[in-house]
């Protein structure tokens, strides 16, 4: 179905992912860093991240575009809310999420998810693995590896987020 927004919005372009990325990817490092380290993802993160994408992405998306995205984040952060009120994510996720979610075209969806998919298999794995090995030792003061069954999401979403952004600056229409 053809609307006067979906050409645009169809999948990620190399030029708004190339505006994008550089200020985008050091966020994603730190949401990683940080909820490895302290278990949460910091409000200013979220705030810069959401921050970023509302002067950058005046720049590197038609109007229309801009306005479904921020629809899209609207809509994440709605049943964020709802997934964390259920006791399935955490807050933090959740805004992360959010956040995160207008620099994703809609058509890229699935991609996002198989991106997600195997990076939180690789962030869970060796996450436990540097926990039970001598490695552990670069950061021994790290809550993440004493807080039981539980795992430092933003590992997994600042990846993802990362290498979507990545994969769409080199791969981009």
């Amino acid at each position: 179905m053809q609307g006067w927004y979906l050409p645009e919005q169809m999948a990620i372009t190399a030029y708004s992912a190339r505006w994008f990325l550089p200020f985008v990817l050091p966020v994603c490092l730190y949401v990683c860093f940080t909820d490895l380290r302290e278990m949460r993802i910091t409000n200013q993160a979220v705030l810069v991240l959401g921050a970023i994408f509302l002067v950058i992405g005046l720049i590197a998306l038609p109007l229309p575009v801009y306005g479904w995205r921020l629809v899209q984040l609207v809509a994440v952060l709605v049943l964020g809310v709802m997934l964390n009120a259920g006791g399935a994510v955490g807050a933090g996720d959740a805004k992360f999420a959010a956040a995160a979610a207008p620099f994703v075209a809609g058509a890229d969806l699935r991609f996002l998810l198989a991106i997600f998919a195997a990076n939180l298999l690789a962030a869970f794995a060796t996450h436990r693995l540097v926990k039970y090995t001598p490695l552990k030792r670069i950061a021994p003061g790290w809550k993440s590896w004493n807080v039981g069954w539980k795992f430092p999401m933003g590992l997994s979403l600042g990846g993802t987020m990362a290498i979507y952004l990545i994969l769409g600056a080199i791969y981009g229409q």
